[in-house]
């Protein structure tokens, strides 16, 4: 169980995984949840703070709170990106992220997208530093990888089990799907809709497929790939009929992939460099210019220039 809970990973994997996460941090204050700052307009006896909210001496939100958690939050997140100090600036992220999500879900509703979001933000301090395109294993990093993907796996499994217990066989058979697509649902859905009895089977296969989904820890490395593809395609789905996204979770579903790979500052390179003319292109630092192209076989030779004086 060790050996597979901390399975090295190249280092590459784990920068390329920290800057998208940390990245996202940074868009999901601007673009997801920049709701979470209208909180303060709220009267203050409407807070209920979740339990570990009322655990920990945490303040009621107000403007300059929640102000200063999303600046300096914004601030920290695209420094963490860059990689520098991964452990001071990780666990500040960790810590006021947690603080944004306090603040997000004690008003009444809370999102299961986002475990496994903040778990990868938990251990991602830990996996200590690493640079991009770096090919050295490291099992700190591998450890970071495998407890983010047991989360993510944790969020579909927990979803069936809640659905199970609190809908119980009816969630199955019942309108839930119906119900969602009357609230929210696209013009691909009423489509979906309107074939009969497709909605109960959509509900039997959601149920079944986040009951089977740790099995992805039993697959081949190729076919664990193939079922995190299925995975966002459901997902992607899911956002084409009824307009929820989980990207959240989506981002930390990342950590099944061999981000290593993406390396964009190289490809921008590359095709900065196929766009240069042949003349642009200098002699690269310490190698020997080239010799002149040798003539055309059947064609006339070139005369070498002699040297002045002879």
């Amino acid at each position: 169980m060790t050996r597979w809970l901390t399975e090295p990973v190249p280092r590459g994997r784990v920068a390329a995984f920290r800057t998208l996460i940390y990245l996202f941090v940074a868009a999901d204050l601007v673009l997801f949840t920049p709701w979470v700052r209208t909180r303060v307009a709220v009267p203050g006896e409407l807070y209920q703070p979740l339990l570990i909210g009322r655990l920990l001496p945490l303040p009621t939100p107000t403007p300059a709170v929640v102000g200063v958690i999303f600046w300096a939050l914004l601030l920290l997140a695209l420094l963490a990106a860059t990689g520098r100090a991964p452990r001071l600036l990780g666990w500040a992220v960790f810590a006021l992220y947690f603080e944004w999500m306090i603040v997000a879900m004690s008003y009444g509703k809370v999102d299961h997208d986002r475990f496994g979001l903040l778990v990868a933000l938990a251990v991602l301090p830990t996996a200590g530093r690493a640079r991009h395109g770096d090919p050295t294993r490291t099992e700190a990093g591998g450890w970071a990888l495998r407890v983010t993907q047991i989360a993510v796996v944790c969020t579909y499994f927990l979803a069936a089990w809640a659905k199970l217990r609190f809908g119980g066989l009816d969630w199955l058979t019942g309108s839930v799907l119906a119900r969602a697509i009357i609230r929210r649902g696209t013009e691909l859905a009423d489509v979906i809709a309107s074939v009969p009895y497709l909605l109960i089977v959509a509900q039997f296969g959601i149920v079944a497929f986040e009951l089977a989904s740790p099995a992805i820890f039993l697959l081949r490395k190729r076919w664990r790939l193939y079922t995190v593809g299925f995975f966002y395609s459901f997902h992607l789905v899911t956002f084409a009929t009824i307009t929820i996204s989980f990207a959240p979770h989506l981002a930390a579903m990342t950590s099944f992939l061999p981000l290593e790979r993406v390396r964009p500052l190289v490809w921008a390179r590359r095709l900065a460099g196929r766009g240069r003319g042949p003349a642009d292109d200098g002699p690269v630092d310490g190698a020997a210019p080239s010799a002149p192209p040798a003539p055309l076989r059947g064609g006339p030779a070139v005369a070498e220039p002699e040297p002045a004086g002879q």
